[in-house]
């Protein structure tokens, strides 16, 4: 390795062991907890407790790909865990590659860099290898493509599970584009795992604004904390740091304005400048989050104007959801928290790629049968025959449903079903959310490609939600092709995976085509009709309006 690594000269910088900001831990990363307790069993447990692996004659698994948005903590986790490896009498190398840096002009120098690389660690093992951006690396091998993507897409295959074993060497990659890579990465023995990075709820954002902030002096209280996590919906963890870091210059504007108007260096004493609610405020009004530069989130909470009219309403929405789509009320919990327990660590790692399975892994020893041939016990009257059945069909355990979908019909002209559609997505924000409009659809050059995209991401990611705005116009913009595909699809998915199709509709019930009636079930309660707000909610509207907003006297404003 040292005499190709001295032909090659300068071109194997990145196979250097990466210097890593030491600052970062798992402690600073917040809402991921499953997605730590995994890479534990992967890094950590092996080198600690390597009398469990000899004891059930198991392998440990040596691959895991990120994948998500950006922003969501998926470079972030490596680095932590890097640091997380570098304690105490743990030495784990870490090598970094962007997947950009792998490519050459020279035919055959980005296979020998790759092999290179492979060597190196496998050397200084135990070792990281984390691969930054892989889809440019390995993307899909196809006719299309030239025979040197295809040749470096091999030699990475070779590698990671060939004829050699590659022994202590974990490979970790990370991409926004889970569908560009090629799949034969996508396997045991390669990436094994694959943690979807999805955008923090609400208790992974307020943990977050307690991790940029506990430093902080005064530190934010904690109702504030919760409100913000409540107001900052679509805000990924990138977008909560650069939120934190505006509030701060905001706090600093306003304590000393003179400091951008001198050139000179002055005295300021740092005391004084305190950070108030007012600030992120203002700071939220300056920051765009990342997922709404692109495509803006579909979910948002119910204005303080509309509130006192759509409020009622919308807790009967949910409360009638709950019974179409019983995974509604377990996202509707408060303060459900995903911490990990000792009994369902396990489960909860194991079952990571599907979270409908998690739920179903019956945990008690009890109801688990022996997978040995013994002697039947007390337990066992009558010695009737053991099932050997790994899934509950016990309801309590793991919520059912056939096959949910919930439509919302509004009056024409009421322009309500929008507004409460964004409300019931912003209450279910636990769970992915794909939204299947016009401009979504019609915004690349296939829109069938598009919908087969998001509704197959959205049977894999189960329990997640379809929302389809305006059913019956989209019902008429798209072509018999693209509503064949639709149909198809949505008949495709198994009758009890946990997708629900949510939509609204201007028309009412017995004006929408046949295909559409055909998709709700008005007796099993899939279809709502949005009532008109009532006397009392109006007067509740404009009591608040005119009596307690208008009759207020408007703040003095201080002079600075």
């Amino acid at each position: 390795v040292d005499k190709d690594a001295m032909k090659v000269g300068g071109s194997l910088a990145g196979v250097e062991q990466m210097q890593i900001d030491g600052s970062v831990q798992f402690d600073g990363v917040g809402g991921l907890s499953d997605h730590i307790s995994s890479l534990k069993e992967m890094v950590i447990f092996p080198l600690l407790y390597p009398e469990i692996f000899e004891r059930l004659k198991i392998e440990p698994p040596r691959g895991c790909l990120f994948y998500g948005p950006p922003g969501t903590g998926k470079t972030l986790l490596a680095r932590a865990l890097a640091n997380e490896c570098s304690h105490g009498d743990m030495r784990v190398t870490f090598f970094m590659r962007k997947g950009a840096e792998c490519l050459s002009k020279w035919i055959g120098e980005s296979e020998r860099q790759l092999r290179l690389l492979f060597e190196q660690a496998y050397q200084m093992r135990p070792s990281i290898i984390f691969f930054d951006e892989i889809d440019a690396l390995a993307p899909v091998r196809s006719d299309k493509q030239d025979q040197i993507h295809s040749s470096v897409v091999g030699t990475l295959l070779a590698l990671m599970d060939g004829l050699a074993s590659r022994g202590e060497v974990v490979v970790i990659g990370a991409t926004n584009r889970l569908d560009s890579i090629d799949p034969a990465l996508r396997r045991p023995g390669r990436f094994e795992r694959e943690f979807r990075f999805s955008l923090p709820n609400k208790e992974a954002r307020k943990e977050i604004f307690k991790i940029h902030t506990r430093d902080w002096n005064p530190k934010p209280s904690d109702n504030l904390l919760e409100e913000l996590a409540e107001e900052c919906v679509g805000y990924c963890g990138a977008d909560i740091k650069a939120l934190c870091a505006e509030t701060g210059l905001c706090a600093l504007r306003h304590r000393y304005p003179q400091l951008y108007e001198s050139r000179e260096r002055l005295q300021i004493n740092m005391d004084s400048i305190k950070i108030k609610a007012n600030d992120f405020s203002m700071a939220m009004q300056k920051t765009v989050p990342a997922s709404r530069r692109t495509v803006p989130s579909p979910g948002r909470a119910l204005s303080a104007i509309s509130k006192p009219l759509l409020k009622n309403t919308l807790e009967r929405i949910l409360q009638t959801l709950q019974r179409v789509f019983p995974h509604a009320e377990l996202a509707l919990k408060k303060d459900q928290r995903q911490g990990i327990t000792s009994t369902s660590t396990f489960n909860k790692s194991l079952f990571s790629l599907n979270p409908t399975l998690g739920n179903n892994v019956i945990d008690s020893d009890e109801e688990s049968p022996s997978i040995s041939e013994e002697k039947p016990t007390h337990k066992t009257p009558d010695h009737k025959k053991v099932e050997f059945r790994t899934f509950s069909r016990n309801p309590r355990d793991q919520p059912t449903s056939y096959r949910p979908r919930f439509l919302l019909i509004e009056e024409p002209g009421s322009g309500q079903a929008s507004d409460l559609a964004a409300a019931v997505i912003h209450s279910l924000e636990k769970f992915p959310i794909f939204t299947l409009d016009t401009p979504t659809l019609f915004a690349s050059t296939s829109p069938d490609e598009t919908c087969v995209q998001l509704m197959r991401e959205a049977q894999r990611t189960a329990p997640s939600i379809i929302y389809v705005p305006q059913i019956p116009s989209w019902w008429e913009t798209v072509g018999p092709t693209l509503r064949s595909v639709f149909t198809t699809l949505l008949q495709s998915i198994p009758r009890f995976t946990p997708v629900l199709l949510l939509a609204t509709s201007n028309v009412q019930l017995r004006d929408l085509p046949e295909e559409i009636k055909t998709l709700f079930n008005n007796e099993y309660e899939e279809v709502f009709r949005i009532p008109r707000p009532t006397c009392a909610e109006r007067r509740h509207f404009f009591e608040d309006l005119v009596m307690k907003q208008a009759a207020q006297p408007p703040a003095l404003k201080n002079k600075t």
